[in-house]
């Protein structure tokens, strides 16, 4: 919806002109210039990769880093950002993140939990769809 306002601001549309119509359009609707997100589940493979770019990220351990990663077998791509700081739960330091998910044009977020195990490596704890 930020896109959309954003769009419609920096493109000379007024809003007042147009806000009843805006209103009215659904949730399914979608404009001719802006195409409507779909919500993309990721693959085992996938999952795979966004994993490895978790620990990757969570390792290196930089503030405000991001890692990308790319499933070069089915195209999907995206990106994982470590969130806040870390934290202590049953005795392990652990950190929460959000990563990306691209396919084609679909794309959707997907946020996690990870802990640092013995070895000093991070285990993905959890790894779902986000809800804002």
């Amino acid at each position: 919806m930020a896109a959309i306002m954003i769009g419609a601001t920096t493109g000379g549309c007024s809003m007042a002109r147009n806000q009843a119509a805006f209103a009215q359009m659904g949730d399914d609707e979608a404009t001719g210039s802006i195409a409507a997100l779909s919500h993309a589940r990721p693959t085992d493979t996938d999952l795979a990769f966004a994993r490895t770019a978790a620990s990757d990220v969570l390792t290196k351990g930089n503030k405000d880093a991001s890692q990308p990663w790319e499933n070069p077998s089915t195209g999907a791509r995206g990106s994982v950002t470590p969130l806040a700081q870390a934290y202590s739960a049953e005795g392990r330091t652990c950190r929460d993140f959000l990563a990306s998910y691209v396919n084609g044009k679909s794309e959707s977020w997907l946020q996690g939990a990870a802990c640092r195990a013995r070895g000093g490596q991070w285990e993905i704890q959890s790894l779902k769809p986000w809800r804002s």
